[in-house]
């Protein structure tokens, strides 16, 4: 019956990430094909004209370019990893495109990676851009990892689907005693579960419990027991994290993929940095050069037309792609060396679909931060694997779904989630080390079943001077009323950024002491005018889910909505205000409208709990 049940629900999880596709798709085109060259500029989705910087060949000896964007704004959409269309604006040239994937992306350089075995002439003449191209790949990754669970029958992925609803074949008979003594009791039953559990492994780990920490140390421990290990997570900036925190403790780790920050730690890990490292990698580089060479030579018969100009200029180029193969095969070969010698490979869930893995088998595979991983996005790792560790908190941020019907039917849950919901093998991680334990009270309480305890170094932890680590203030009757942003697109409210400056400046000088502080909102429009307001000061300013991960001493929450209607669009996510609540370290002050959000129960418990905690006020008091 469960195996009848798993497999509707797997079906129907396909039927959705259809319904998934075609709404980024049409977004997609909406976005690029229906808007001019300077609209989309302007939004950050196009860099033209653009001026090539650098030019070589990478990994697998394919070439690359590093571009430089001459022209539009500072922001962006283009993210590390992600696919892109090098395009043609020559007259000569017109129509003609190239697709590759960003190695790494700053405000105003990019390093391109093609899958070809040498660039178009067109690339040279100049008048060349560049646009964001549609994530086919991944899709097509995801139901073909779909299909694949479906269909398993009588081996380890079977009975890891089966695991996931099942109570039975979760636990292990067998107990490795692993302990070690800068964990917490809950950290150490934790990682002896990732090492233990039969089958599935769950790590819930609620903002600031060490959930990376503990995570590290099992993989400590599978090491040591020379288990093989997957690391996967939804972004690249997440893997980097453990990237970092694997090679800090002298566990030999390989990243795989495309680093998500050009001067991040995580790159001495990192196929490009580890090849080079490699002794017998210098024939590679010796082949490499003498084929940039002759690819050079070759160029120069590129605007003759003589027929023995055209001959030589073939032989040329035959010579340099030969050249090109043999450092191809030579360089396929000592990453497969590589990948011997590590004890865990770290890459996205996506980029476990590389090449480079499909015919091998991991003792274990760990996906963190699944709770905001796409389910079928989790299925390419998991059918490498003979074990399933899932970790992170299904009770912040959701998987990024654009589909509204395809999230309420069931998208939006993550395997995280649904694997949660039979405690056996779930560890949870009660002491948390971030925050004051009056900052982490209501989400404890609320999201929690008040499990969560603060570590006594934190849970009393304040700013100097101040009398109260957390703060709401009322606008109701002041007038601050929402706005629609630029365009008519998210919502910003004026007067609440304006409170939000004094609220800051008054602790400033009321604490005279440095502190971090971040102001947070759900609405992008009003992180803009935040950074506006505060242009002159030293403060982080971001969306709720850009900031998920992150924490300082001080956090501003502008919750924004203020209307008649007592409509409250994003604050219905109620996991995302989880994150938003949790951020801080030593104070907490959230901004809002009684009137307008007092009407959901959520936020009617939450304005309770603060007059209760006697940290409620009226934002008249600040208004002159």
């Amino acid at each position: 019956m469960i195996l009848q049940e798993n497999l509707a629900y797997l079906g129907n999880l396909a039927e959705l990430l259809k319904i998934e596709r075609d709404e980024d798709w049409a977004r997609f085109q909406k976005q690029l094909k229906e808007q001019p060259v300077n609209a989309r500029i302007k939004e950050g989705i196009t860099w033209f004209p653009l001026k090539i910087v650098e030019d070589g060949f990478g990994f697998g000896s394919y070439p690359f370019l590093v571009v430089e964007k001459t022209n539009g704004p500072a922001k962006h959409s283009f993210q590390s990893g992600q696919p892109v269309e090098l395009f043609s604006n020559h007259e000569n040239h017109q129509g003609e495109s190239l697709k590759g994937t960003i190695a790494f992306v700053d405000q105003a350089r990019m390093k391109i990676q093609f899958r070809v075995d040498e660039l178009p002439d067109w690339t040279d003449d100049g008048k060349i851009g560049l646009n964001v191209s549609f994530d086919e790949k991944s899709y097509k990754e995801m139901f073909a990892a779909l299909n694949n669970v479906i269909n398993a029958k009588n081996n380890r992925l079977s009975e890891i689907r089966d695991a996931i609803t099942s109570e039975e074949k979760r636990l292990s008979e067998i107990e490795y005693s692993c302990s070690h003594g800068n964990l917490n009791a809950s950290q150490n039953e934790a990682a002896r579960g990732v090492v233990n559990d039969l089958v599935v492994s769950v790590v819930h780990g609620p903002p600031g419990t060490g959930k990376t920490t503990t995570l590290i140390h099992a993989m400590q421990e599978l090491a040591r027991l020379k288990k093989k290990v997957l690391c996967c997570a939804p972004s690249n900036a997440a893997v980097d994290h453990l990237v970092e925190g694997l090679g800090e403790k002298g566990i030999r780790v390989l990243r795989l993929g495309n680093p998500a920050k050009v001067h991040s730690k995580a790159n001495a890990f990192t196929v490009d940095v580890k090849l080079v490292e490699d002794k017998d990698y210098s024939r590679v580089r010796e082949w490499k050069r003498r084929a940039k060479e002759l690819r050079s030579l070759g160029s120069k018969y590129k605007r003759s037309f003589g027929r023995e100009e055209a001959e030589q200029r073939k032989l040329i180029f035959k010579e340099a792609k030969e050249m090109m193969r043999e450092a191809r095969e030579t360089e396929l070969f000592l990453l497969d060396r590589l990948i011997d010698q590590a004890d865990v490979i770290c890459t996205t869930l996506v980029g476990s679909a590389n090449e480079m893995l499909r015919d091998r088998t991991f003792d274990v595979v760990v996906i963190d931060e699944a709770g905001q991983a796409l389910e079928p996005a989790c299925w390419i790792p998991i059918a490498k694997g003979n074990k399933l560790v899932l970790a992170g908190d299904h009770l912040q941020l959701p998987p990024t779904i654009f589909s509204n019907e395809a999230a309420q039917k069931g998208l939006a849950i993550s395997l995280m989630e649904r694997t949660a919901r039979i405690e056996k093998g779930v560890h949870f991680l009660n002491v948390q080390y971030r925050m004051n334990e009056k900052i982490a009270a209501f989400s404890n309480k609320h999201f929690y079943e008040g499990k969560l305890t603060a570590d006594s170094a934190v849970a009393r932890r304040m700013l100097e001077g101040d009398l109260n680590p957390i703060q709401f203030i009322d606008t109701a009757g002041t007038g601050y009323n929402e706005e629609a942003g630029a365009e008519g697109h998210s919502r910003m409210n004026k007067g609440e950024a304006e409170l939000a400056l004094k609220m800051y400046s008054m602790l400033k000088e009321q604490t005279q002491q440095f502190f971090s502080c971040a102001l947070i909102s759900p609405y992008r429009a009003q992180i803009e005018l935040l950074e506006r307001v505060f242009k002159e000061e030293e403060v982080t300013i971001n969306t709720v889910d850009s900031f998920q991960g992150q924490e300082a001493d001080v956090v501003i929450i502008s919750l924004v909505r203020s209307n008649d209607e007592n409509e409250i669009g994003f604050l219905k996510d109620y996991r995302r205000m989880n994150v938003a609540l949790t951020r801080a370290r030593k104070k907490l002050i959230v901004i809002g409208d009684s009137a307008t959000i007092g009407g959901d129960s959520f936020y009617q418990e939450l304005l309770q709990f603060f007059e209760l905690e006697e940290s409620y006020e009226s934002a008249w008091i600040y208004m002159s």
